[in-house]
């Protein structure tokens, strides 16, 4: 259950990672964006369970004698080491450090409130990354009611401006769920001075699969023509809401997840809905947000529906 009433926030999972503190700078710099407080959870998984290795875990040094007291005492240290260097970078920032045990995507669920954003990084220290999207990430997206940043690792975490370079990409579909992730990328690219790109992908085979296309049994002119007009009604309330918004349209004929990984190339953000099914047959949203957390070469935002 989420908290009682309280001022947004933006959340970030930390295990003393270089990807997760990746994800932190990341989540520093869009609360500064936001005006918002930033809050960086470390989540210590003790005693150690069953369940998969979740992406906000505590390894302590090998040779530490492993206690509640010893592992909240490094957890509280590798927490206050990444705030304090954001409230160096972002001087304005309110930035404020938890140190809860239990499992990572059960007890960052439990500390999201109705308007925060929460923010994680796409590996962590105890596993292989796919094995973390495996786990904690797409827990989170099925899970969490908030939208979900997953964060890619940095070829370099002190390049913060790097880290947002390039264009917004958002997939679009005609879904109550598409118009949700649609509005977070108009405000996304809005603050930060990027195009955005809007996706229309169309396909007849199965969502979840990644490879290209291949034959067609539904004629593509007029596929394309229903996608144009679908593309045209989902944006034009949010044009007008944000005009400084540069936008560019894109109707593909491919696998959904395939056309928005390749349009991903060198984004800031890709954007996508977590459960979205379009007026239009075959459409783009939906499973898709499970495959793109894995193989998006940028920061992926899955926002639920209402």
């Amino acid at each position: 259950m989420a908290e009682q009433a309280r001022e947004p926030r933006v959340i970030a999972g930390y295990d003393g990672s270089e990807s997760a503190r990746t994800a932190v700078t990341w989540a520093a710099r869009e609360a500064a964006s936001r005006g918002l407080g930033l809050t960086v959870v470390q989540v210590v998984d003790w005693p150690v369970s069953d369940s998969p290795p979740p992406a906000v875990r505590l390894m302590p040094p090998a040779g530490t004698l492993l206690d509640d007291d010893t592992l909240r005492n490094q957890a509280e240290r590798q927490v206050a080491e990444v705030t304090d260097e954001a409230r160096q970078t972002w001087p304005g920032l309110v930035v404020g450090g938890v140190v809860e045990f239990g499992r990572a995507a059960e007890t960052l669920v439990r500390m999201v409130g109705e308007e925060d954003l929460v923010v994680i990084g796409s590996s962590g220290r105890t596993a292989l990354p796919r094995m973390l999207l495996g786990s904690t990430a797409a827990e989170l997206v099925h899970t969490c009611q908030r939208p979900v940043v997953v964060v890619r690792d940095a070829k370099d975490p002190s390049d913060i401006a790097g880290q947002v370079a390039g264009r917004v990409v958002v997939g679009v579909d005609g879904s109550s769920t598409s118009e949700r992730a649609i509005g977070f990328a108009f405000d996304f690219a809005a603050r930060h001075g990027h195009e955005l790109v809007a996706v229309y992908a169309w396909s007849n085979l199965p969502l979840e699969a990644m490879e290209p296309m291949g034959v067609w049994d539904q004629d593509p002119a007029e596929v394309g023509k229903e996608a144009e007009i679908l593309l045209a009604e989902s944006l034009a309330g949010f044009q007008e809401r944000f005009p400084e918004v540069s936008v560019r349209r894109e109707v593909l004929f491919d696998r959904p997840a395939h056309a928005l990984v390749a349009q991903a190339d060198g984004a800031a953000l890709l954007v996508v809905g977590s459960h979205g099914r379009g007026a239009v047959r075959s459409v783009i949203v939906g499973s898709v947000s499970h495959a793109v957390i894995y193989h998006a070469p940028c920061p992926v935002a899955v926002v639920r529906g209402g």
